[in-house]
């Protein structure tokens, strides 16, 4: 196959990116591999991680449609109550986490409605489930790529002159060749206060294998893992109690703190305020990713909430999913552990009556549209990254080193994004790493490899480091990555130039901001004075 721009990674950043190069009237190809589009917000079914100013700024418009057609969806299809219905930031789960948690497959439905013009066109084309398996080079570029079908000895190769890798692991960087950076930097390579002494390559991130879950009468509970023993008797030495218990760190102080769990809180949606500035939300388990609060719709049309497992106990953190040989083995064993902790909620979690287990937790696989129960896809926070001209480094935008003079301001910026450093427990026993952040720029450096002409990032593969991917891993700012890589794949097919010269051409890089203004994409976070 043949096309002028390859998207390869169906996540939000994969989107994204196939909207604006379609949209700019470029045929295009996206893959990917698992059965729903929408990545980390669909087949991870994680709600959006967003900062406090989302409803008025600091995103793209195309990430604002997205948002609001999601509302929108379940006013035209699902039975709210006139109150939620009138709700004009209506969010569906009334979760703490985000002012819009909401079912995965809404997601799903409303992506496919913004590429179905470009599908019924021709001028799109979705190959699912594919993976990348192999890739042609000619010196610094990418010539073509080979994808392989999920299910069945199917291959496909697909020529571009612009390759998009928009993976969750940044598979298409050491199939191609391209320089990239895993785990943890030196504080003599970065200069970051939160850096150690030494590089940590194979020091990443925990995993996480989400589900939905609701409470309903009956007894649904599954059966025993057959790794359960290990993991209820598993005590990280920095947890403070097993890792399945209602203990863990606190993430900003780290010190041990004790959440709640009610199923089913008679709580007024209305009055959740999902607000990070103002309360985390994560003392309630239940109601902290809660995506479908059963009281935001009319009597008996949902007989319980429905709430989303991604809490501290799922993290997996024993080994690296990426570069490693056993990375599948990795991926079982994280799903092992989540099968492990509903077992726990359903048999030995403390209740606050004093008893123990909740049987009524029933798993919605159903929810997240899986056979087996689980997320389609494992929760991935940490990609390999790009050696790209320009890497964001903490000093860049964090609180405690910039204070009142904000993030650093890009000349080069092409999007913004606002999200606290934050760091899950990773595979080198490391506990959390949360900073606070000042609302950042997306430079565009960090979407240009040091070497590569015609492969650009489109997800989480920038040039981040260890730390601030921590920042720039979320779901507006990956949107915000992908639709830019696939409006700069577009201006240089349609200027003759390379993103590299994009960059450090002054006329170059004035013409692309204003391409990019026009398309609604916000590179300056505002600053408001009178006029």
């Amino acid at each position: 196959m043949r096309t002028d721009v390859l998207v390869v990674g169906g996540g939000l950043g994969g989107v994204a990116a196939a909207l604006a190069a379609a949209r700019a009237g470029r045929s295009v190809i996206l893959t990917e591999e698992f059965d729903w589009l929408g990545g980390q917000l669909t087949s991870q079914a994680v709600p959006p991680d967003e900062h406090s100013w989302i409803e008025q700024f600091g995103a793209t418009a195309s990430y604002r449609a997205l948002r609001n057609g999601i509302r929108d969806y379940y006013r035209r299809h699902y039975p709210l109550t006139e109150r939620s219905r009138a709700w004009t930031d209506l969010n569906p789960g009334a979760g703490w986490v985000s002012r819009l948690c909401h079912e995965p497959r809404v997601a799903v439905a409303v992506l496919d409605q913004m590429l179905a013009p470009y599908l019924g066109s021709g001028r799109l084309r979705v190959l699912q489930p594919y993976r990348p398996v192999a890739a042609e080079t000619d010196g610094d570029r990418v010539t073509g790529v080979t994808l392989a079908h999920r299910d069945r000895d199917e291959r496909i190769d697909v020529v571009a002159p612009y390759v998009l890798d928009a993976t969750e692991t940044g598979e298409l960087l050491p199939l191609t060749g391209t320089e990239y950076v895993t785990g943890f930097e030196s504080q003599a390579q970065t200069g970051e206060p939160s850096a150690p002494a030494e590089a940590q390559p194979m020091n990443m991130q925990a995993v996480s294998v989400c589900f939905a879950l609701d409470h309903v009468d009956g007894d649904h509970t599954i059966d025993r893992p057959a790794g359960y023993d290990f993991w209820r008797d598993y005590k990280p030495d920095f947890w403070g109690d097993r890792l399945l218990s209602w203990k863990s760190p606190h993430p900003r102080t780290l010190e041990i703190v004790e959440r709640s769990f009610t199923p089913n809180p008679d709580d007024d949606p209305l009055s959740v305020n999902a607000d990070q500035r103002v309360n985390p939300g994560d003392g309630n388990l239940w109601t902290f990713r809660r995506i479908a609060a059963r009281r935001n719709f009319t009597d008996g049309a949902y007989g319980s909430d429905i709430t989303l497992v991604n809490w501290p106990m799922i993290d997996y953190f024993e080994g690296p999913v990426i570069d490693v040989p056993n990375a599948s083995w990795h991926l079982s064993k994280a799903r092992e552990l989540s099968y492990s902790v509903l077992y726990w909620l359903q048999t030995e979690a403390p209740r606050p009556d004093g008893g123990t287990g909740f049987p009524g937790l029933r798993l919605r696989g159903d929810v997240t549209g899986s056979a087996d129960g689980l997320a389609q896809a494992p929760y991935i926070r940490e990609s390999r990254r790009i050696q790209a001209e320009y890497t964001v480094v903490e000093q860049d935008l964090s609180l405690a080193v910039r204070g009142d003079h904000g993030a650093v301001s890009y000349p080069d910026a092409v999007g913004v994004g606002m999200y606290r450093i934050d760091l899950h427990p990773s595979t080198g026993g490391d506990n959390y790493i949360d900073v606070g952040s000042c609302p950042f720029e997306i430079p565009l450096g960090a979407l240009i490899p040091q070497r590569m002409e015609n492969l650009l990032p489109a997800g989480k593969n920038i040039g981040t480091t260890h730390v601030t991917n921590g920042s720039y891993r979320l779901h507006p700012v990956e949107w915000n990555v992908g639709e830019v890589a696939g409006l700069l794949a577009d201006f240089c097919l349609a200027r003759g130039e390379s993103p590299r010269a994009v960059r450090n051409t002054p006329r170059l890089l004035a013409d692309f901001q204003d391409r990019l203004t026009a398309a609604g994409v916000e590179q300056r976070w505002p600053q408001i004075a009178g006029y």
